[in-house]
């Protein structure tokens, strides 16, 4: 699956939690949905065995470090539990992830693979 445009990064999220309280909840909150939307207007099926992820980080410029990039998994991973895509991320669930980054000034987005484990994706 793909969600278009660019993920807020941990500097993000610690500057709303820092700034006001509910802020970062909001943002949490904002990105999880839209995951979630994705995930039903793109009918990613569900998966009931433990899957591994892959990211595909498709930034628009160089500024951000790639830690910085890849903490948005967990509004990523949070979303797909809301879509009932996963059942849940857990480490009984979620066997592992890769991520890969990418520059593209003109379609910023991550591309998500999942895939169960012995096979299915």
């Amino acid at each position: 699956m793909t969600v278009p445009g660019r993920f807020p990064g941990l500097n993000d999220y610690v500057e709303a939690e820092r700034a006001n309280r509910y802020a970062a909840a909001k943002m949490k909150r904002d990105e999880t949905e839209r995951v979630a939307a994705e995930a039903a207007a793109q009918k990613v099926p569900s998966f009931s065995r433990p899957v591994r992820l892959g990211f595909l980080w498709v930034e628009p410029n160089r500024r951000r470090d790639l830690d910085n990039v890849a903490f948005a998994k967990k509004f990523v991973l949070d979303g797909l539990v809301a879509a009932g895509v996963i059942a849940g991320d857990g480490p009984r669930l979620v066997a592992g992830f890769e991520d890969s980054f990418s520059i593209d000034k003109e379609d910023p987005r991550v591309e998500i693979t999942i895939e169960e484990e012995g096979g299915r994706s």
